[in-house]
């Protein structure tokens, strides 16, 4: 299990190459001291988590300027994205060289995704509509339960900034896309609310290549013509301080997705994510606090084909969780309960179609002088499969006032999706979760100019659930070794803001077979560049992607071509409450393929204007 050592000499070595280069660098602060609540389910700034976090803010959103909530995380250190064919297609993720269903994904801090699929779709999901990101890489069972094997992805709705912030965004571009969002969030006396409604819809691209059909590939169709899609969505939430020692929020989240594609069995569906959810908060002394949440999400689909309806696929989570904090012996103790109910209403007929998790979890979080420890544990007793034990161990040592050397130990699972489970003539009732062990090795420093990091790991996952021959139906049948590293170097240069990210993997599938070959969709190496600078009231900036080749199945022989994009953006402040902005993306009109068969939008344009109230 132990990470190979040229590998750490040579991580060692640029870590002490990149902290006598710091006079380099400009004396400009990068920002740190944001609160981060994912990784250890209470709020610490990101520079005293244990864990590789990245983190998304509103600014960051308004200056990259991404066209889709995909667009956006593409790129960040560790993850990595297939898309069948352009905005609104499905999506998938893979984090850290996970499988797409080894990710965690909350939107204020209640689970979604399909509970036959096993995914959230991320392409409902407006940026919009996000105020911040968190994504926290590694396992987080041992807090979250199922799913986080490769990390958790939380996403938070806007929130208020002042007493009283209106706000407006309208958008024009390349293939009929239109934009546009409409919000209102303020402060009254000890409350706050926020309001804000989105629409996005674009014309597309023809979604799969020509061509499908006879390779049996992609969407096993030819249908040459352009895919459309349309979202709307819709953000209300507030919150309210009685006192020093009570205050609650509540909050309701929706999004419609209506996409046109290619296919043969059904070529047009609407879907909806949907949250609704609340908090109530306790603290009868300073040193303890309790919280209670409750909540229910929702995927829901429905399929078409020629426009007749087809099927439906709706899925149904309702959450509870209490927690408790308590700061006690210089450290502080978190202990809690949750509970989680899955439910499947379809059109087809699943022989169980609800479950119900139970979860008792505990941590504890201390520092030791220049050293600091974070240990949890958790057990998930789940009516379909029983019992599962988790835990993780992670520790850190500021050995200078500038660099910090992290390592952790962290077990996780993923429960079956009810398709494995149950799905007529398919499913497998007796399948048992998949399991994962993750070491992993870090070094980051922090500085006036910025900071830099470097994380090496190695995961085992096993029991992976995929189709058996010999049974003719789902199985615990494979085994992955996927081992890797992350590199983040963030600072200002000469006036510009400069963020590069790197990531190398090595995912193989070490199940009998396909011994050695590289897991699908899941490039070796991949990179990302955004350099941005403002000049008064005018900006610039840019974003340069790479990803090294890679192979869409498990025999590896369908082979997906490295690739490069380059991505540009400019932006104007006509007073400091109005401001417009202009992306070309994908500037030299790069062919490329995520998935195999299915096409990536060209050359294209989005002139934005956008309005809010300088604070």
């Amino acid at each position: 299990m132990a990470i190979q050592v040229t590998f750490v000499r040579r991580a060692v070595l640029a870590s002490a190459l990149l902290s006598v280069l710091t006079p380099a660098f400009a004396d400009s602060a990068t920002d740190l001291d944001s609160v981060v609540v994912t990784a250890t389910r209470t709020a610490q700034t990101q520079d005293q988590t244990l864990s590789a976090v990245t983190v998304i803010d509103r600014a960051d959103i308004e200056r990259l300027q991404p066209s889709s909530l995909a667009d956006l995380l593409r790129g960040t250190p560790g993850l990595q994205l297939a898309n069948n064919g352009g905005p609104g297609k499905s999506t998938s993720v893979f984090l850290r060289g996970t499988e797409s269903d080894h990710v965690l994904v909350l939107i204020d801090g209640i689970k979604i995704g399909s509970a036959t699929l096993g995914t959230a779709a991320l392409q409902d999901i407006p940026v919009e509509q996000v105020e911040r990101i968190e994504i926290v890489r590694g396992p987080f069972s041992s807090l979250y339960g199922s799913e986080a094997i490769g990390g958790v992805i939380q996403i938070f709705t806007r929130r208020p900034e002042g007493a009283f912030v209106p706000s407006f965004m309208l958008g024009v571009g390349s293939y009929g896309h239109l934009s546009g969002s409409a919000g209102l969030a303020g402060k009254v006396g000890n409350g706050w609310y926020a309001l804000e409604a989105s629409h996005d819809q674009t014309d597309g691209i023809n979604a799969c290549r020509v061509g499908a059909l006879e390779a049996g590939a992609g969407c096993f169709a030819d249908q040459p013509d352009k895919d459309g899609y349309r979202n709307n969505a819709l953000t209300l939430q507030g919150g309210y301080r009685f006192d020093e020692q009570w205050d609650a929020d509540a909050r309701a989240f929706r999004s419609e997705g209506h996409n046109w594609y290619d296919g043969s069995y059904s070529d047009y569906a609407e879907s909806a994510t949907q949250v609704v959810g609340g908090r109530v908060h306790y603290r009868p002394s300073q040193a303890l606090t309790f919280t209670l949440s409750l909540g229910t999400s929702g995927d829901f689909s429905k399929d078409y084909l020629h426009g007749i309806y087809k099927d439906r696929f709706d899925t149904h989570r309702d959450v509870g969780s209490l927690q408790a904090d308590a700061a006690v012996w210089g450290g502080v103790l978190t202990g809690g309960f949750d509970w989680q109910r899955d439910a499947v209403d379809s059109t087809t007929t699943y022989a169980v179609d609800s479950r119900i998790n139970r979860g008792v979890f505990a941590q504890w979080q201390q520092t030791f002088g220049r050293q600091s420890l974070q240990a949890s544990v958790r057990r998930d007793d789940n009516s379909q499969f029983g019992g599962k034990n988790t835990g993780s161990l992670l520790w850190g040592w500021d050995f200078t006032q500038t660099l910090r050397l992290t390592a952790s130990y962290g077990t996780a699972f993923k429960a079956p999706t009810f398709n494995e489970l149950y799905y007529p003539y398919y499913g497998n009732p007796n399948l048992s979760p998949e399991k994962s062990r993750n070491i992993e090795l870090g070094l980051r420093g922090s500085y006036g100019w910025g900071y830099w990091s470097l994380n090496a790991f190695r995961n085992n996952v096993s029991d992976l659930i995929t189709y058996d021959a010999a049974t003719g139906a789902p199985g615990n049948v494979e085994d992955a070794r996927i081992r890797g590293a992350e590199a983040v170097l963030s600072g200002h240069v000469a006036g510009w803001l400069v963020t590069g990210t790197a990531t190398w993997l090595d995912p193989r599938d070490e199940s009998n077979g396909y011994h050695g070959n590289l897991l699908p969709r899941r490039a070796r190496q991949s990179g990302r560049v955004d350099l941005d600078r403002s000049f008064g009231d005018f900006s610039i900036g840019g974003t340069w992607y790479a990803a090294g080749r890679r192979y869409d199945d498990l025999a590896n022989r369908h082979e997906l071509g490295g690739y490069a994009t380059t991505d540009l953006r400019v932006a104007y402040a006509i007073t400091r409450e109005l401001k417009v902005q202009l992306a070309l993306n994908n500037a030299f009109a790069k062919n490329y393929e995520t998935a195999w068969y299915y096409n990536q939008p060209g050359r294209n344009a989005m002139l934005t204007l956008r309005y809010q109230p300088a604070l």
